[in-house]
């Protein structure tokens, strides 16, 4: 054997070793980040590809980030999801970043699970608070500081059968409308309309008094949680119209049956609801009896035309080992504006950076396929947005506002006289709230 070919041998075997060792510590340096999700819509509506934007947020942070490999089981559901990821909390595996459901952000917050951002949003210099819409970025804050962020957020609109109104010779209500106005429309509608003598066209269903209570500019808990406010003349007048607005069936219990055969003007709707089932082909399999549009929930006295935000936040386990990446992935999701702008085509919700909202693109996608005349446009989901309500965030609310809704009903629905029982109810919330 000559010289050149052992030194060739050499350098194959030189060479082998090389790019072993460069394999070897390329996988000993790669990096997995755990992200915990669910699949289908956060929602209740049917839903495309659940995995879309997140697949494509996780290609693109992988391609600026080599070393890093973003993971997630398949398949979990959103009604399995909380349980799912309660198991890996007890096996000290929860995901680094994970998606938070709202009846679940408190309790996660309180106990030290998630952890908190404040930090790293105040260092970071490409991050800015301000992009978002603020009901939704407070949504993932608990006792004021910031324990995750919005993903898509939907709001709450008012459902207009605008067929019925049209038979009985009503426009429907502009986005300033009011309790009276609603009313007296629902009065108007509710009638016996084959003269059978029973009721079977209605004004309102499903319309609930913390609805009105949040368009009454009613704020019922101290934002620390530690006292409420049922007794507060708001709340009386948000009770009072609930009780006329109730009295106008007679002590019939409007079902989702009569809604669904177009016999009820109103109901409320979230916005992942109107864009699922306005364009076609669910608007065929869903609501083809009579024609609809969404417009602003009514004002009361004391308020304006608002509701309540659901959000659906993600935040980082406060026992991950890898939380400048976490916060960084967690960017990508809930800040970066390709991730948020392909929620207008694969998700039923609103993005929550109002930039994004706010583009050409938004008017098109989001508003897809609805017709030319409707009440409904990209600035009016705008500001609902701007102006929507975030539940309080404090441990006890689910409970309290458990304990208080049994007693409101009752009031309500005529069991309980109105006088002092507001002084009772709050009575009860805060005996509740402070032990």
């Amino acid at each position: 054997m000559n010289k050149f070919k052992i030194l060739a041998m050499f350098a194959l075997i030189f060479a082998f070793i090389c790019f072993s060792y460069y394999a070897y510590t390329k996988r000993q340096k790669q990096i997995i980040i755990h992200l915990g999700i669910f699949t289908g819509s956060n929602w209740n509506v049917p839903a495309g590809d659940p995995y879309a934007v997140v697949d494509n947020a996780i290609s693109n942070f992988e391609k600026t980030h080599p070393n890093v490999k973003i993971i997630y089981v398949n398949g979990i559901r959103k009604q399995d999801y909380a349980e799912w990821l309660s198991e890996q909390v007890l096996k000290d595996n929860e995901p680094d970043v994970f998606m938070v459901l709202s009846d679940d952000f408190n309790l996660y917050s309180s106990i030290g699970l998630l952890q908190n951002l404040d930090d790293f949003i105040n260092n970071d210099t490409d991050f800015s608070s301000n992009a978002y819409y603020k009901p939704a970025l407070d949504y993932g804050k608990y006792k004021f500081q910031q324990y995750a962020l919005p993903f898509e957020s939907v709001p709450t609109l008012m459902f207009v059968n605008k067929t019925l109104l049209e038979h009985e010779g009503i426009p429907i209500p502009n986005n300033n409308w009011t309790w009276q106005d609603f009313l007296d429309i629902c009065r108007a509608v509710t009638k016996d309309t084959n003269n059978d003598g029973q009721i079977d066209q209605f004004g309102c269903y499903d319309y609930t008094w913390q609805q009105a209570a949040i368009s009454n500019n009613l704020q019922l808990f101290k934002e620390d949680g530690t006292f409420s406010h049922f007794a507060d003349n708001k709340m009386k007048e948000t009770l009072q119209f609930m009780i006329e607005l109730r009295q106008i069936n007679h002590g019939y219990i409007v079902t989702a049956k009569d809604f669904d055969m177009g016999k009820v003007a109103f109901r409320p709707f979230t916005f992942a609801e109107y864009q699922t089932y306005k364009p076609y082909p669910w608007r065929i399999k869903k609501y083809s009896f009579f024609e609809w549009d969404c417009i602003k929930m009514p004002a009361g006295p004391s308020g304006t035309n608002i509701s309540q935000l659901d959000t659906l936040l993600i935040g980082i386990s406060s026992r991950s080992k890898q939380k400048t990446l976490a916060w960084e992935f967690l960017k990508k999701l809930c800040y970066d504006s390709e991730t948020q702008k392909l929620l207008l085509s694969n998700s039923q919700g609103v993005p929550v950076i109002k930039s994004v909202v706010e583009s050409d693109e938004a008017g098109q996608d989001l508003m897809r396929d609805a017709p030319g005349d409707e009440k409904m446009n990209i600035l009016t989901i705008s500001n609902v947005m701007e102006t929507a309500i975030s539940p309080p965030k404090f441990k006890k609310y689910s409970l309290s506002m458990l304990i208080a809704d049994n007693e409101i009903k009752k009031i309500i629905d005529g069991t309980i006289p109105l006088n002092n029982a507001l002084n009772k109810v709050q009575k009860k919330v805060n005996d509740f709230l402070q032990n």
